[in-house]
């Protein structure tokens, strides 16, 4: 389903004007791309809650403005310092017959029942999201990665990814990049270290019992 955020084109400019739109409850913003730009304000309330939700970030977004819907990305948004108050908004307009370039987060399933965590292992992850080019019309909320068969001290890799169909990894990523791992828990890593240096205590003391002793010095 589509997420939906209204809008009215905001009529004054400037900072004086920003602050009032503010102390009324409204957002001021900017909508760019495709070779206009609209300057908005938007309820503050209503664009607050909806930046609490994960999916309004990687989403395309349908912006009503003025009863005219058009399609969007959330870009940028600036808090307050100390309060709980959105001070901006950018939002740029989609082409939907473009790919696009985006970071989509990541959902981890099944990590209570990988054999590395049974083991006594703790699941690290190396990343929360991926980026990805796809079209507008392909873009996952989400991309789930199953930790199910993770075992201890192992990783899930960039290329073990399921992704989408017509989604594709982009950026800086790389096949062998780790996304998610099991790591050997300390403890387990101490007992190891103290069982080679047991093993090895023994074959060092004959060595010790076979040096030649030193010989008196002689009598003038």
């Amino acid at each position: 389903m589509t997420i939906e955020i209204n809008a009215t084109n905001r009529k004054t400019q400037g900072t004086g004007a920003s602050r009032r739109l503010r102390h009324s409850g409204r957002v001021p913003g900017v909508v760019y791309g495709l070779s206009d730009v609209s300057m908005i304000d938007i309820d503050h309330n209503e664009l607050y809650h909806k930046l609490r939700s994960e999916a309004f970030h990687a989403s395309i977004l349908s912006l009503v403005l003025e009863g005219k819907k058009e399609p969007v990305m959330l870009r940028a948004f600036v808090m307050h310092p100390f309060r709980q108050q959105v001070m901006h908004v950018d939002f740029q307009r989609v082409d939907l017959q473009k790919k696009m370039h985006i970071k989509v987060p990541l959902h981890f399933l099944n990590a209570d029942i990988a054999p590395g965590v049974k083991a006594g292992g703790k699941i690290s992850h190396v990343l929360n999201e991926l980026e990805v080019t796809c079209l507008p019309k392909d873009l996952p909320a989400f991309i789930e990665i199953d930790l199910a068969g993770l075992t201890l001290g192992h990783s899930i890799h960039v290329a073990d990814v399921i992704l989408p169909k017509g989604v594709e990894v982009a950026g800086h990523h790389h096949a062998a990049d780790a996304v998610a791992t099991v790591q050997v828990p300390r403890g387990v890593v101490e007992a190891v270290a103290a069982e080679v240096a047991a093993e090895a205590a023994p074959a060092a003391a004959p060595a010790a019992k076979a040096a030649p002793a030193a010989k008196p010095a002689a009598k003038k």
